[in-house]
Order: C-alpha cells, then sequence, then structure tokens
C-alpha cells in the first residue's frame, strides 16, 4: 500500500487549521500541526513531512525565522515549503520565495489551487528524492570503482588515470625488483587437484600481497606461481633493496607455512626501470627493462628457500647485511654475472 503524503501545516489561527486539515483530509493526505515557530522545528524533525504549509505571521518565531532555520539545515532544506500570506502581503511572499519556499498560498485559501500547490510542489520532492537515490548510486559505484583502481593499480598513477584517461611512461631510478618462484611448481601441479593447487596458490599470493604491503613494496603482478614486486617505485623508501630482502625472507617463510607447504627462491636486482599502463579496458599497470629481465634471470638459477642479490643491490645493502659471493654465474641472455646469497637476518 502506497504511503500517504504528510502535510505539516503551521498556523497560529485554529480556524485555518481546522479548514487546511480537512481539505486535505478529503485530498487523501496526512496532516500534522504546529502553531509556532519552535514547535514546527520540533514537527519537522518528529514527522518528516513531504510538504509544509508555513503562514509568515506567527508569535514567537515568525515564518521567516523557521523558513532560514529548515533551509540552513542539510536535513530540512530540501523540504518543499509553501508560504501562506494574506493576497495582498506581496513583499512577505517575495522575501519568502527568495530564502527557499517553492510557492505561496494566499488567504482565503481556494480549494483548487491548494490542491494544484501541493501537488506540485509534492511532484518535484518525487523528482528531487530520486535525484538523490540516483546520486548516491553513483557515488557508491564510483567508490566501487576507485576500490577496484585501488586494487589493481598503484595509488600514485590513479588520480593521473582518473584525469587524463591515460599514464605516460616514464623511467623510474634506483628501483630494487623482486621476482620469487615456487620450486618444482609444474611436477607438483601434474600430482595435486587443480582444485588444491589453486586454494594453496591463493593463499600464498594473499599472503605475500600483505608482505610486500607491509615492507613497503609494491606489488606489479603473477604469473602461475611467481610473484614480482618493486621498491622505491613511488614510494620513498630509505632502502629499496634492504627493504625487498626483508620481504624476501619472509615471503620464504610464508611459503613454507602453507597448508601444503613449498620451497621458493628469491632474486633481487636494482637499477632503472620503465613503468607504464598497458590497455584501455582491463588495465594493467608493468614495469620493463634490462633490471627487471635480470632479476628474474637470479631468482631462476637461484637455490629452494635462498634470496640472491646481483652484485649491484648488493653494494646497496653492504653493512646493513651479510651474505656470500656465489662467483661469476652466466645467465641466459646476460652472460656472466656476480651472484651474492644474502643469509636470514639474525643468523
Amino acid at each position: 500500500m502506497q504511503k500517504r503524503p504528510k502535510i505539516l501545516i503551521v498556523d497560529d489561527e485554529p480556524f485555518n487549521v481546522d479548514y487546511l486539515e480537512q481539505e486535505l483530509e478529503d485530498l487523501e493526505y496526512d496532516t500534522v500541526s504546529a502553531t509556532d515557530g519552535q514547535e514546527t522545528l520540533v514537527k519537522v524533525m518528529t514527522e518528516s513531512p513531504d510538504v509544509i504549509l508555513l503562514d509568515i505571521m506567527m508569535p514567537i518565531m515568525d515564518g521567516f525565522e523557521v523558513l532560514s532555520h529548515l533551509k540552513s539545515d542539510p536535513y530540512t532544506r530540501d523540504i518543499p515549503v509553501i508560504v501562506i500570506s494574506a493576497a495582498n502581503d506581496l513583499p512577505s511572499v517575495v522575501k519568502g520565495i527568495e530564502m527557499g519556499a517553492e510557492d505561496f498560498l494566499p488567504k482565503p485559501f481556494d480549494p483548487v489551487l491548494l490542491r494544484a500547490r501541493i501537488n506540485a510542489s509534492l511532484e518535484k520532492k518525487e523528482w528531487h528524492d530520486r535525484e538523490k537515490v540516483y546520486i548516491q548510486q553513483i557515488e557508491r559505484e564510483k567508490a566501487r570503482a576507485d576500490e577496484l583502481l585501488r586494487v589493481i593499480l598503484p595509488e600514485a598513477i590513479i588520480d593521473e588515470l582518473k584525469r587524463t584517461n591515460r599514464v605516460r611512461p616514464r623511467l623510474f631510478q634506483n628501483v630494487a625488483v623482486l621476482f620469487t618462484d615456487v620450486v618444482g611448481f609444474t611436477p607438483y601441479c601434474d600430482t595435486h587437484p587443480l582444485v588444491d593447487v589453486v586454494r594453496n596458490l591463493q593463499e600464498m599470493i594473499a599472503a605475500y600481497e600483505t608482505a610486500a604491503l607491509r615492507h613497503g613494496l609494491q606489488k606489479i603482478k603473477t604469473d602461475g606461481a611467481s610473484f614480482m614486486a618493486v621498491a622505491g617505485l613511488f614510494n620513498n623508501l630509505e632502502n629499496p633493496v634492504l627493504s625487498s630482502i626483508q620481504c624476501g625472507w619472509e615471503m620464504v617463510r610464508l611459503a613454507g607455512e602453507l597448508p601444503d607447504p613449498w620451497l621458493v627462491r628469491v632474486g633481487i636486482h636494482v637499477g632503472p626501470v620503465l613503468g607504464a599502463i598497458l590497455g584501455h579496458r582491463q588495465y594493467l599497470f608493468d614495469v620493463w627493462g634490462d633490471t627487471v629481465n635480470t632479476a628474474q634471470r637470479i631468482e631462476s638459477h637461484g637455490a629452494p628457500s635462498t634470496v640472491n642479490l646481483s652484485y649491484a643491490a648488493w653494494q646497496k645493502v653492504i653493512g646493513r647485511a651479510d651474505g656470500d659471493s656465489l662467483g661469476m654465474i652466466g645467465l641466459k641472455g646476460k652472460g656472466e654475472m656476480e651472484i651474492v646469497r644474502v643469509r636470514p637476518f639474525g643468523r
């Protein structure tokens, strides 16, 4: 059953209130009444009227003061107000309209005009209420879209993307790139149900994301069982390589604590990278360059449960971490490079 509109009648003359109540009841409106300005403000808050018929001349607080209160309060300013005034009191009508009243109703009251003015105000309120609902829906959708962007993309580039619908490629210096991968992942997949593989993988990646965030690293992407993150890309870390080492050892530990434990290896290199967004519909922020390729090669040549660094990365943490040189190792596509196996902290 549709709710009947509620009209608040504000008038200090009992005859006018009785007359309006009768007319409005005949028009199938519910009514409440108030005889002065202070009572009006209370009734507005307790009764939530759809339209207010407001007499201008009242004791204690006149209609203009009531109108000023109503229009200055975000909770009540959208309630349509029809000012009641003598037919020859044009200045009061004009002032009321200027203060935000929707319409006016002259005394003595004409039933046809009463119906028309109230119906027009109710229709306007209905459209305004719909507009508010639509705006709230848009704001909710916008918030969801922003939240999704923050999940997919680094916070620092979201504003540029929203303003220009693109992110210009840019070169970043002194970025530590970290790769991890599960040792023996393919044989593991061949001997375990796919649902178990995905469940274990999901738990590992979720733990890695949390660890990366804790150490100030930015996740870039996952590929199968590999995980790539960078340090010092958008945030000013004191030592991106040291943060990556700390995160790498935590990832080694986390993989071993999974419901079905895995062994992982970690590779870290430092240098310049080029960062940009790929695509126009399904956005992906990625980084490229020799630094990225080298970090991946270092990871792929590592032993299980180890964190290995390029010599360039090792130079960034000498005196702050312990490690052992593995000598010159031939990396595919890179030739020979000196690799350092860093020890876990506290050992």
